[in-house]
């Protein structure tokens, strides 16, 4: 992956329209924020490129993926897409709307707690309210899987993970765009808070972060 301090891999810019061919041009307002989307700076501990997105959830769609790289370890990584649909989405309640997946692994000791989950969406709507975004209809699921390994496998310590499938709606500013480039910021703030990492401000006593992950694992 590419280093994601708002350089993106160029072997495909990524847009996805489903009239793109014979109906049409892109959008302005998606195109927007698609660009806003490309510039954004993030923390250096992010690698990002940019994937093809889903097929039919949308007129239009971005989608990217990135990971928290600690030497040649991916302590966390995640999907962001952008959705589009010129004429608005009931269910939306907007034009545009942001889908994630964000996954990590996690230390058997914290992911048996028990509000591990809440405190898990809590990070998430933190990240963004941090950044003094707005935003509406957000909604998705925190779920934890356990892994215990056994004969040729068994010298592996057990493992748990945690996954975080999430959706809300940018709110637009009065050109119709929403500031795509800190909803990503923010994005980047939740992929590196569930890695472990320390908040990019280490004054911010309020954030909480899981420990650092132990190192490799021998097979």
């Amino acid at each position: 992956m590419a280093p994601a301090q708002g350089q993106f891999s160029d072997h495909s810019d990524g847009v996805e329209s489903k009239d793109h061919a014979e109906g049409p041009p892109v959008p302005p307002a998606f195109l927007a924020a698609v660009d806003a989307l490309r510039s954004a700076r993030l923390r250096p501990e992010l690698e990002v490129e940019v994937t093809r997105p889903p097929q039919r959830l949308a007129p239009h769609a971005y989608a990217m993926e990135a990971a928290v790289v600690d030497g040649e370890d991916d302590l966390a990584d995640g999907r962001l897409v952008l959705l589009h649909d010129p004429a608005g989405h009931d269910a939306w309640q907007g034009a545009f709307r942001l889908v994630t997946l964000v996954r990590a692994e996690l230390e058997p000791e914290m992911a048996a707690d028990p509000l591990l989950p809440e405190v898990c969406w809590s990070w998430l709507t933190g990240a963004l309210d941090a950044r003094g975004l707005s935003y509406g209809e957000a909604g998705g699921t925190v779920t934890r899987a356990g892994s215990h390994y056994f004969g040729a496998l068994s010298t592996r310590r057990p493992a748990t993970q945690i996954e975080i499938r999430a959706s809300w709606t940018p709110r637009e500013s009065r050109g119709g765009v929403p500031d795509t480039a800190s909803h990503l910021m923010a994005w980047g703030d939740l992929l590196c808070q569930i890695a472990g990492l320390p908040p990019s401000d280490p004054t911010d006593a309020a954030v909480v972060t899981l420990p650092q992950r132990r190192g490799p694992q021998v097979s």
